[in-house]
This record gives structure tokens, C-alpha cells and sequence, in this order.
């Protein structure tokens, strides 16, 4: 691949994930406006967004079998046209079930839009020795649409109502569908993990959950899911609770967005230079540390946004660090099935953790024993990753295979 293709590959790249994940992360901030106008449970919104993030696990798996055998450009076009359906549904509903049903297909499309599928195509275009830092900074790249895009569906809200603010994300979303066009994969020279190259899809799943150091990881993976979930959909909520403004839960989440690309790009170049295991579990650690801090002092403007900025710093640090390390014990033939194995941890994770803070919320009328949930399983997260074995698989030579169309 050329100079000019691996840019073009890297800034569409960047661009179809900073669209993906600053609608996802912005989809908090209607908790508030579609529950009160459909009289609707923070329960039952929260269990929509639960049903989003697991089908997004769920996926993953499948999109990256279908984009490892046939290519990544027809998964992102056809998950894209699904995630706007989505929204448009959601921009419609009436009720529970279509709200369900939209999360059911939101998730879907972020699975195919996401980080999984193109970090695939970065990893094998870029070089060992540059894949933390390239994927650290594609991924510090994804994460400025939640500083552009989660302020501009508050200003739909706030103007034109709710139904619009989510018709308008799904026109946002339509631009990924157009630059999936830009996507072209290079021939994958990769390095396999011992027979895992001559081996299917189920294949590849046993293997890595043969291995007890992958299974440290994506169990810690779960935790992270809940911090992340719970947050980015309910901290908007929470903040109203304490007597904020609405419009200091759409700042808080533009601001986790602006120092999440400082963060993850910061990760990637410390994955390249120094372990990529214990790097991971410090972000567990010094994010449970921060949450911990954020409920002893009392909540003003100051201390969300100080929070926020922290948090923001040690958000999707985790995806170049995950990746790297998946990359590294298996091998990139079969990169989009086995990371996207971890990931649905992650998910199942993100569903606990949307689903529960809602059902505390109504349950107790507070968030109390939700944030003391999220300290508990940030420690058990680092703890795990911490004593994760990484040791690679018996690799094989390199495998040279067509570039997909």
C-alpha cells in the first residue's frame, strides 16, 4: 500500500469512528427529555441502551468473521445503513418496544462502524513496531465527534425537541455510509498463531478461550464496559439530581470526548515502549480512583468537568492497548473474531451497567449503590489485569493473502 492509500485509510478511518462513537456516546443525553415526554421509566431507557450495547457485542464476532473472510467496506456500508435506521426508529417511537428495537439495530451498527472492524484494517496496514501509536491515534481521532456531536444534539433538544436531535444524528450517520467508500484493505501479511491460520471461525474461538491470560483480560474487559455505560448514560441524569443544569451533562460528555483524544493517542505511544498489560491495568486503577474522588467531593460545575477531563484521559485508552495485546498473542488472520470475542465481555458489561443504573435509580430514586458498584468492579478489573499472562502463542511465518475488493 502507498503512502497516499495508508492516509487516505487512516483519516477515513478516523472519521467513520469519531461519527460512530460521538452519536453513541450522545444517545445519554435523552434520557432525561424522552422519559418525561413518554412517561417511560429511567428503567426502561436504561434497558434500551442495555439491549444497544449487548447486540454491539454480540456482533462484533460475527461482523469481524464476515469482514475477515470478505472485507471490511461491505460490513461498514451495510451496519451504517442499519445504525441510521436506528436512529430514525428511535426518532419515532411511541413506546418501550420500538425503543428496544432501535437499540437492537443501534447496536448492530456500531458493531460494523466501530472500533473493531477498523482496527483490523489499521493493523494490517501498518507495521509491528507502529501499531500501538497508529491505532492510539486513529483512535484519539474517533473520539472528537462526542466533543462536536454530543453539544449539537443538546442544541437540536433544546430548539427542536428530542425527535429531531435524533433525526439529525441519523443524517450525521448517513456521512459513515459515504466514507466506507475510501476504505481499501492492503494484502494481509500477517503472522498467524499456531493453527489458528488453517482454522475456522469456531476454531479461533477455541483457541483463544484456551488461553487463561485472554480470559483475565476479557473478563476485565466487563468491568470496563460498566464504568464506561453507566457514565456516558447516566451521568446527565445524575447531575440533574444534584441540581445541575441539563446543559452540564452535554459538557461533561463533550469534554470526555476532547481529553479522550489526548488520552488514547497518549496510550498508544506509551503501548509501544513499555508493557501493554500493566498499562491497562493502571487506567483501571486510576479510573476507579477518579470515580471514587468525584462522589467524595460535592458536585458543582467545576468538579464534573474536572472529573470528566480525567475520565476523558483514561476512557478509550484501553482499545490500542486491548488491540495490542490480541494482536500479539494471536495473530491477525482471525484479529476481528478474537478481539471481537473480548469486546462482547466489554458488552455485556456496557448492558449491565446501562440496565442496572437505571433499574437503581427507580428502585432507590438515587445512584448511590450504582457508583459504589463501579468501585468495586474497577478494582476487581485491575487486580485481574494486572496478573494477566501474555504470553504469545507459537507463531507461524507469515501468510500472504488477497486484499479484499
Amino acid at each position: 500500500m502507498d503512502r497516499r492509500s495508508y492516509l487516505i485509510l487512516l483519516i477515513a478511518s478516523g472519521l467513520i469512528i469519531t461519527l460512530c462513537m460521538g452519536i453513541r456516546q450522545s444517545l445519554g443525553l435523552f434520557m432525561s427529555p424522552v422519559t418525561t415526554d413518554l412517561a417511560i421509566t429511567a428503567a426502561a431507557f436504561g434497558f434500551s441502551i442495555s439491549v444497544q450495547n449487548l447486540m454491539w457485542g454480540v456482533a462484533q464476532p460475527v461482523v469481524g468473521a464476515i469482514a475477515d473472510r470478505h472485507g471490511a467496506r461491505p460490513v461498514l456500508m451495510g451496519t451504517g445503513l442499519v445504525f441510521v435506521i436506528g436512529l430514525l426508529l428511535m426518532a419515532s417511537m411511541q413506546g418501550t418496544i420500538t425503543l428496544d428495537l432501535a437499540g437492537f439495530l443501534i447496536g448492530v451498527g456500531v458493531a460494523g462502524t466501530g472500533f473493531g472492524i477498523l482496527i483490523g484494517v489499521v493493523n494490517r496496514a501498518t507495521p509491528p513496531e507502529k501499531r500501538s501509536q497508529t491505532v492510539g491515534a486513529v483512535a484519539a481521532a474517533g473520539s472528537l465527534g462526542t466533543v462536536v456531536i454530543a453539544p449539537f444534539a443538546q442544541s437540536l433538544i433544546d430548539g427542536f425537541g428530542w425527535r429531531m436531535g435524533l433525526a439529525g444524528l441519523a443524517v450525521i450517520a448517513l456521512g459513515m455510509i459515504a466514507l466506507s467508500l475510501l476504505i481499501r484493505e492492503p494484502p494481509k501479511v500477517v503472522t498467524q498463531a499456531a493453527g489458528v491460520a488453517k482454522e475456522g471461525f469456531r476454531d479461533a474461538m477455541r483457541i483463544a478461550t484456551s488461553h487463561r491470560g485472554f480470559m483475565a483480560m476479557a473478563t476485565a474487559y466487563f468491568a470496563c464496559g460498566f464504568q464506561l455505560i453507566f457514565i456516558g448514560t447516566h451521568l446527565p441524569q445524575y447531575l440533574e439530581l444534584c441540581g445541575q443544569s441539563p446543559s452540564l451533562g452535554a459538557t461533561a460528555l463533550g469534554t470526555i470526548g476532547l481529553f479522550n483524544t489526548i488520552g488514547t493517542f497518549g496510550v498508544g505511544l506509551l503501548g509501544a515502549r513499555y508493557s501493554q498489560k500493566r498499562l491497562l491495568a493502571y487506567l483501571y486503577l486510576f479510573r476507579t480512583i477518579a470515580i471514587g474522588a468525584f462522589l467524595y467531593f460535592p458536585v458543582t460545575p467545576t468538579t464534573t468537568l474536572v472529573f470528566a477531563a480525567v475520565m476523558g484521559l483514561l476512557w478509550l485508552g484501553v482499545a490500542p492497548l486491548v488491540t495490542g495485546i490480541v494482536s500479539r498473542i494471536f495473530g491477525l488472520t482471525h484479529f476481528n473474531t478474537i478481539y471481537g470475542m473480548a469486546f462482547l465481555w466489554h458488552q455485556v458489561g456496557s448492558f449491565a451497567g446501562a440496565w442496572i443504573g437505571g433499574a437503581v435509580y427507580d428502585w432507590t430514586g438515587k445512584y448511590d449503590y450504582a457508583w459504589i458498584a463501579l468501585i468495586a468492579i474497577g478494582s476487581i478489573a485491575f487486580t485481574l489485569q494486572w496478573r494477566m499472562d501474555d504470553e504469545p502463542m507459537r507463531q507461524n511465518r507469515p501468510v500472504v493473502t488477497p486484499a479484499a475488493a
